[in-house]
């Protein structure tokens, strides 16, 4: 590669990052997607070495075999990419970068875990790289507040859309819409979101492995339901252009990635006041108290019965989803990655 410099071909230096990514959990995906995307959205004077861990994420020594191993493979940048902070812990300092997608592990526990947890996944792991990436100012907040480090050790650079998810028309079936549900593990609200829907005439579209007790759930209340997993991403794309509306009223999230997907594809949001939902919403969805079915309720109804509200929530949506482009994002990581290394040249 090469530019112009005073009329002269000068050859440009690539930038050699390297893309430390978990072994991925069967049918989960978001991680690996979003990457996939930032790597082809990176500028041309950088180049991207993968390297996956041999090992998941269990146990002492499986992670400290993958931490070990990690040192021969170092670039001009290393960055850990997210759900394996432990491999900082022997990688060089100053050109390392940490992804930290939230803190719902530390949220949730508590005693001697909760300690173990916040030493070796979230305390030693921020001392060992020069920047923490996030992906959300709520999760940015929440990193602050467990580890009491610099904010500016800390970047928000949101996660993108894929480009798969683009815009297409449908008619809102107001009779009887089809509502999209995301997620199956205890933060994406399903008990409640099915308490919601109870009397309401719909097809509630749960994507993820059920449980026996969610199941049963579904079962008992009525609701009529379908049940999809281990979709690939065309597949679930295509489910996005099916569903009427998406309920996504989930308790906790870090980002909350349905919500900017099912924006791209033009289909109303019924998502949560807190965490960082409303961040990412922007003004293109309704926002209700995920611990309250009769608020749940009162957005999707609100939906259904307003064509004019619903109209104006799916063109404001178009909009916001605009900022998490892969264009954009990739961008975003090009310019951390140049500074990094500059500072750490600077440094030697």
């Amino acid at each position: 590669m090469s530019e112009k410099k005073n009329g002269l071909s000068v050859a440009r230096k690539t930038l050699k990052v390297v893309h430390y990514m978990r072994r991925q959990p069967p049918n989960i995906f978001s991680v690996e997607r979003l990457h996939d995307d930032i790597r082809a959205n990176l500028y041309d004077t950088i180049s991207v070495n993968v390297r996956k861990n041999k090992n998941f994420s269990k146990g002492v020594l499986k992670r400290l075999a993958d931490a070990v191993s990690a040192i021969r493979f170092q670039g001009d940048i290393n960055h850990v990419t997210g759900d394996t902070h432990y491999l900082t812990f022997f990688l060089k300092r100053k050109i390392t970068i940490l992804t930290i997608l939230d803190c719902i592990a530390l949220e949730r526990s508590r005693g001697i875990k909760f300690w173990m947890l916040w030493l070796f996944w979230y305390w030693l792991p921020e001392k060992c790289c020069s920047q923490i990436v996030v992906i959300s100012e709520a999760t940015k907040k929440q990193v602050i507040r467990h580890l009491n480090c610099d904010p500016e050790k800390i970047r928000v650079i949101y996660c993108n859309v894929s480009d798969a998810f683009k815009a297409q028309t449908k008619r809102f079936n107001d009779q009887a819409p089809r509502i999209l549900h995301i997620g199956t593990s205890e933060n994406k609200n399903l008990e409640r979101h099915i308490e919601a829907l109870v009397e309401v005439p719909c097809t509630f579209v749960v994507i993820g492995e059920l449980s026996n007790l969610q199941l049963a759930k579904l079962e008992t209340s009525g609701v009529n339901y379908e049940n999809l997993s281990n979709l690939t991403l065309e597949e679930m794309v295509n489910e996005y252009r099916r569903c009427d509306l998406l309920l996504f009223s989930s308790l906790y999230e870090g980002f909350g990635l349905p919500i900017i997907e099912a924006q791209s594809v033009g289909r109303p949001v019924v998502t949560s006041n807190i965490w960082s939902m409303p961040e990412v919403a922007g003004k293109g969805a309704i926002l209700v108290d995920p611990y309250s079915t009769k608020s749940i309720r009162l957005g999707i109804q609100k939906v259904i019965n307003s064509s004019e509200y619903r109209e104006n929530l799916i063109n404001l949506g178009f909009e916001n989803s605009k900022r998490f482009t892969a264009k954009n994002i990739g961008a975003e990581y090009s310019k951390l990655y140049l500074e990094i290394h500059q500072n750490a040249l600077e440094k030697n």
